[in-house]
């Protein structure tokens, strides 16, 4: 791969990891109401798991998409269910210090399955492939791809935790905060849209 498509990719890379979407409406939630330290997890399992979605596509997955529609149909019903569910659990979130047992950030393996069901993370993984994957050496182009997409893309969804995190002053108020919490909820329910079209 030469230094321009090299660029190319990691710039693609970066867009579309830094862009609004659902991990990253999530990530800087989760950042307001827990914390850096305790969204770590979160970041790393958004990370893997979109590592190994974009790795799976490359191996064919997406190809079984196309050939069988109807799994992509039920992809999406159950991709939206647990987002609605995601942002029914964003929005009734009230405290930034809660109870670690009633109110906690996603896990690293929550966080990583999301990415499975994450419509965007799909429509990046697809597009990526499409565009990077090189026929004449698949292995190491899709190993390539994937390094890429990992080392870029943890960085650039941190930065929405600490978008979070510095709000935390100005959410210390439990009325800002429970404005936030919902603002942030149907935020993320309405990144379903654009699938639902």
């Amino acid at each position: 791969m030469s230094i321009e498509n090299l660029l190319a990719l990691a710039t693609f890379a970066l867009v579309t990891s830094i862009s609004p979407g659902p991990s990253n409406v999530m990530l800087m939630t989760s950042g307001a109401n827990f914390g850096f330290a305790r969204t770590m997890p979160q970041i790393l399992g958004i990370t893997a798991g979109f590592t190994a979605l974009l790795l799976g596509v490359g191996m064919g997955l997406g190809a079984l998409f196309q050939a069988w529609p109807a799994l992509s149909i039920g992809l999406k019903i159950v991709g939206a269910a647990y987002l609605l569910y995601l942002a029914w659990r964003i929005a009734g979130s009230r405290s930034i210090a809660p109870d670690p047992v009633a109110a906690r950030p996603l896990s690293f393996s929550e966080s990583a399955l999301f990415q499975w069901v994450n419509p965007k993370a799909w429509i990046v993984a697809l597009a990526a492939v499409a565009v990077y994957m090189d026929a004449a050496s698949p292995w190491a182009s899709l190993a390539r791809l994937c390094a890429v997409f990992a080392l870029v893309n943890l960085p650039a969804v941190s930065v929405w935790a600490g978008f979070g995190v510095a709000l935390r002053g100005f959410l210390a108020e439990p009325r800002r905060l429970r404005g936030f919490n919902l603002a942030m909820g149907a935020a993320l329910a309405l990144t379903l849209w654009p699938m639902l079209r």
